[in-house]
């Protein structure tokens, strides 16, 4: 027999108080703190609970029964489906306040160690079209709103195809978009052409549940100085077709420089294992940060917004406070871009990276901008990190690290304890992990600076540059 699931109720409440990770809250009639998305302080709303527990509960709106005075029109038609911009119901001065206090209630209240003021937290100039860098996903299936499900009633849908973005928490269903004001022309552009050509072509989109179909993804790369990059994700080779929808972009979507298809035939959709074949123009489009340029390819990682990321490097590059005379560790290097920022300041730039292909754009990056004192090494940066590592290349001055979301491994914050470099400079997308490893840090080093800086406009996401210095170095 199977398990009956539990029915939650529904409730009215007003929203008190923004949260973190894009959640608000407001309190239950036993005192319960209710968590809550897509909704702004002031909201009152009606909630079905979908999740509770002995001191907090989880619930969706149903009903917006009188909106709060801070909230504004979405500019996006696809707002609350496809998933990303989930702010937009939010003036942007407010979305840099939550911002901030998400910043410093983490710190506090996950670091629990001695602060200094943050400092104000530096906004985005572009808060639309910021991004360099998008994937969009073709599928036989398109997502359904629940309105449209409602409204069908008994009827049974039709296999409707969609080029678009993954409707969140579903692999095999895609929200259809017809304009994003993620990044630049020739975005919106590429999405036209090809919906209507696929079409015009009966081309098969994939269907990921049966492992079926065609045309699987599209890359767009647009950098700041005019080049784009392009790469068409198809399930199998098909030579005719596939030149022929190549052939069709080239002659319909201005400004591509680089274009590139692969093939993939696996049950994933990465392709950083796959070869990539450039099929028109050079096969890497350049960006510049200040006066640097980078190579980057379609599998190379970068930063997605590359106006905020030029600010994010000066306050990181600022924060090491180089001379002239300082050995630059660069953990998490990718493809070198943070320690090549840094690189005129330093006297040797040494920088760790996992993924192998990284290291090679990153030796890439630093020729092509002259610089002949910058070492790259692949590997697992608590691996690498050892003591025989720094005795043969040198003791750092500086540390750079730069982890993903998950914050830095405690082996490696084991070894920084050991190695004792003067200053460490620490760049979080994530201010709780960045906060757990500030704790363990605390026994040698104190915080002297913090900088929170806003990254992706219309999302929760939140970057923090924090300054360590040794205890008694000054």
């Amino acid at each position: 027999m199977s398990r009956k699931r539990k029915k939650f109720p529904a409730l009215d409440v007003t929203i008190d108080a923004y949260a973190a990770e894009g959640k608000s809250v407001a309190h239950m009639e036993d005192g319960k703190v209710l968590f809550v998305e897509q909704v702004v302080p002031g909201d009152e709303i009606t909630v079905q609970i979908t999740k509770q527990k002995k001191n907090w509960a989880l619930g969706r709106v149903t009903a917006m029964l009188k909106p709060s005075p801070d909230r504004i029109t979405p500019f996006c038609q696809h707002f609350g489906v496809c998933g990303g911009c989930k702010w937009q119901m939010l003036p942007y001065n407010l979305q840099l306040k939550y911002k901030q206090q998400q910043v410093t209630d983490q710190l506090q209240r996950i670091g629990q160690v001695e602060l200094p003021p943050i400092e104000p937290i530096v906004g985005s100039e572009k808060e639309r079209y910021y991004r360099n860098k998008l994937e969009f996903t073709f599928s036989r299936q398109r997502y359904r709103t629940h309105d449209e499900i409602v409204a069908a009633g008994d009827e049974k849908f039709e296999v409707e195809p969609a080029l678009g973005f993954h409707a969140p928490g579903l692999f095999d269903k895609v929200v259809e978009v017809r304009t994003c004001y993620l990044q630049p022309e020739p975005t919106n552009t590429l999405l036209t052409v090809l919906r209507e050509y696929t079409e015009a072509n009966k081309l098969p989109y994939y269907d990921s549940r049966a492992q079926e179909g065609w045309l699987r993804n599209v890359i767009l790369r647009v950098a700041s100085t005019g080049e784009v990059l392009v790469n068409l994700i198809m399930a199998h080779e098909d030579e005719q077709a596939r030149k022929a929808i190549l052939d069709h972009m080239l002659a319909n979507i201005p400004g591509i420089t680089s274009l590139h298809y692969t093939i993939n035939g696996k049950m994933n959709d990465t392709i950083y294992d796959l070869d990539v074949v450039c099929y028109h123009g050079k096969p890497y489009i350049e960006e510049q940060l200040d006066e640097f340029r980078f190579k980057i390819s379609p599998k190379s990682f970068f930063q997605t917004n590359t106006y905020q990321a030029e600010a994010l490097y000066r306050i990181t590059r600022e924060f090491a406070g180089l001379t002239g005379n300082e050995t630059l560790y660069d953990l998490y290097c990718g493809t070198g871009s943070i320690g090549i920022f840094c690189s005129k300041g330093a006297k040797k730039v040494i920088g760790i990276e996992a993924v192998p292909d990284a290291i090679k754009d990153a030796y890439e990056n630093a020729a092509m901008n002259g610089l002949n004192n910058c070492l790259f090494f692949a590997g697992d940066v608590s691996d690498v990190c050892t003591d025989a590592f720094f005795a043969e290349h040198g003791k750092p001055d500086v540390i750079i690290t730069d982890p993903p979301r998950v914050g830095m491994h405690e082996k490696l914050v084991q070894q920084l304890l050991r190695m004792r470099a003067p200053r460490i400079v620490y760049v979080s997308c994530n201010p709780a992990t960045q906060a757990r490893d500030l704790q363990l840090l605390n026994e040698a080093y104190r915080v002297v600076r913090l900088q929170p800086v806003d990254m992706f406009p219309h999302t929760h996401h939140i970057e923090n540059v924090a300054l360590l210095e040794l205890r008694g170095s000054k």
